[in-house]
């Protein structure tokens, strides 16, 4: 039997939940990928059903789900807030693997939330109280004056987290593993489960 690190999504015929293999391939992205291995783009729907995606920073993951942290006023956020379902996806351009997952969303406590933004370098603490994410800016001078403001208002004091400026957690009831193979003959295999208490089921797809 390989080390788990060596092994490939075709070596996972015994595999009966997918944070194992995800804990493996993550591991290896890290050594591997030149900017930013824990970047995914997150999917979700606006109120018309109309799909919207964009790359953020997967923070945390457990077995519980995949964190990030955005400002919920923001476009993500005002979706979110409407469906609290999303899809995510990593690709691994360095591995040729990507890892697909979907399904419910929950908001991290506050005090998770307080934890992460304290981790945070002080200008990009700053920035998340003067940023109005993805609302209209008249120029770029009016966010660099909102930023002074705000280095001004909080002095060498503590800059404590915003009210809106929250994490999300993904809750995957769907985990797919793909990994690039010649000629097009690539792995694919999916876990699936009714609910986020419920046992997975494994199943091999078609390319």
């Amino acid at each position: 039997m390989k080390p788990l690190n060596q092994l490939t999504a075709g070596d996972f015929t015994d595999t009966a939940e997918p944070f194992a293999l995800f804990e493996s391939w993550f591991a290896e992205a890290v050594k591997s990928e030149i900017n930013d291995p824990s970047a995914m783009a997150v999917a979700t729907v606006d109120p018309s059903g109309l799909p919207d995606v964009r790359m953020v920073l997967m923070k945390e993951w457990d077995q519980r789900g995949f964190v990030f942290y955005t400002n919920k006023e923001s476009a993500k956020g005002t979706e979110l807030a409407h469906n609290m379902r999303a899809a995510a996806n990593f690709h691994w351009k360095s591995l040729r693997r990507q890892v697909r997952l979907r399904g419910p969303v929950e908001q991290v406590t506050d005090a998770e939330s307080n934890a992460y933004f304290a981790s945070r370098p002080r200008d990009a603490r700053i920035g998340a109280w003067a940023s109005q994410q993805s609302r209209p800016v008249e120029s770029r001078f009016a966010f660099e004056k909102a930023i002074a403001a705000y280095t001004l208002k909080f002095g060498i004091g503590d800059v404590p987290r915003p009210d809106y400026w929250v994490g999300f957690r993904i809750m995957p009831v769907e985990i797919e593993f793909w990994h690039d193979r010649p000629f097009r003959l690539h792995d694919r295999i999916t876990f699936r489960r009714e609910a986020a208490e419920a046992e997975w089921r494994k199943q091999r797809l078609f390319p």
